[in-house]
């Protein structure tokens, strides 16, 4: 006879660290998992949120009923704080930042930033506001604006990215704030995956790290299988920023279909993406007059072109046939130069402990150094 078995003790948990920007959301750990569309839904944005860190909902692909779902579900699933990306110049976002104050949301991220009003207002309610930027000059005027803290994403971030290396971007931001007597905490995207880069961050005078591509591959991200092998497979090099995919710069995989938008006709593109463009109208129910206001306002705020705006229509729906659908020749697939260093599918809270766990172990190595 076999004596009574004795449970095994879980695993320590890596001890927190508390920097300005965990203080100011309420999470434990200086880690964010950004807002990616068709990616960034109920399951990976609590997953994230239970691990420790910040989970953000990706809202520009949903419906405004489907945002409301979303953000019930997010609830059900986590008692943390979460947050959910918007685009501030959708016709409908003033409707969606009264269902964030409605929900209780803790965060509210945006690509483009919000107008000030639109700040205040959520400032107003509670909320925390955080716009990733793309250059120092933007981080000035949104901390003029009232924004509480800012993401600041480098090149090599997937997605809508700038041409400067975070290592140059994220001091260049650092140091424009500093000058201007600005105390705001910054968060540094592109490029991060593990508690090296973490620790290089904090080094820097960030506040913490952002990340999109490590968290889609896990396996709490909704990402068919298959289409995260082919993302496990590629190396540092398989990455391209394309303009014609929607006609801005977008950090994505190397796939048959990019290769092929690459070396096409630009009448060929612009009809596809108007193709495109009526498909996702159709999904969505939105009707073609708030698409024209939609694109009014992004060519006004976002200095795009006609053939831009148009061109934008391509985005959801050609992520969602890679992301969602997992048809990886047909789709396209968001990535950052970082998915080159991602061998392993870990859980967001299997991710975060690994992260933390090197992170204070470097930054007790540096300590020793001083």
């Amino acid at each position: 006879m076999t004596g009574p078995t004795t449970a095994q003790p879980s695993p320590a948990r890596a001890a927190g660290l508390s920097t300005r920007f965990t203080e100011l959301v309420g999470i434990e750990y200086p880690i964010v998992q950004t807002g990616m569309g068709w990616v960034s839904g109920p399951s990976l944005t609590s997953a994230t949120s239970n691990a420790g860190g910040l989970g953000i909902l990706a809202s520009a692909t949903m419906t405004f009923v489907e945002l409301e779902t979303a953000i019930a579900k997010t609830k059900t699933l986590t008692d943390k704080p979460f947050g959910v990306n918007m685009r501030a110049d959708a016709t409908d976002a003033p409707e969606r930042i009264d269902l964030l104050i409605r929900e209780g949301v803790k965060v509210a991220s945006f690509a483009l930033a919000p107008k000030p009003e639109l700040i205040a207002k959520l400032k107003d309610n509670g909320i925390v506001v955080i716009p990733s930027i793309g250059a120092a000059k933007h981080a000035v005027k949104v901390a003029s604006w009232g924004a509480d803290a800012v993401i600041v994403q480098g090149g090599e971030g997937g997605g809508h990215t700038g041409p400067v290396a975070t290592t140059l971007l994220l001091p260049s931001v650092l140091d424009a704030l500093s000058a201007k007597g600005i105390d705001m905490p910054v968060v540094a995207a592109g490029g991060f995956f593990d508690g090296r880069g973490l620790a290089a961050a904090l080094a820097y005078g960030a506040q913490g790290v952002a990340m999109g591509t490590r968290f889609l591959l896990t396996s709490d991200s909704a990402v068919p299988d298959s289409v995260k092998q082919e993302y496990l497979g590629r190396g540092l090099g398989d990455t391209v920023v394309s303009v014609k995919v929607d006609g801005m710069p977008h950090r994505v995989l190397r796939t048959p279909l990019v290769e092929a938008l690459e070396s096409g006709s630009p009448v060929r593109a612009l009809v596809a993406a108007a193709r495109n463009a009526n498909e996702f109208k159709q999904m969505t129910g939105m009707r073609w007059t708030t698409m024209l206001k939609d694109g009014r306002t992004m060519k006004k705020s976002g200095e795009r072109s006609w053939q831009q705006v148009i061109m934008a229509g391509n985005t959801p729906m050609l992520l969602k046939a890679g992301l969602v659908e997992g048809d990886t020749r047909a789709g396209v697939l968001a990535s950052g130069q970082v998915v080159g260093m991602i061998e392993d599918l870990p859980s967001c809270d299997e991710l975060i402990q690994s992260i933390m766990a090197q992170a204070h172990e470097r930054l007790k190595t540096l300590g020793s150094l001083g």
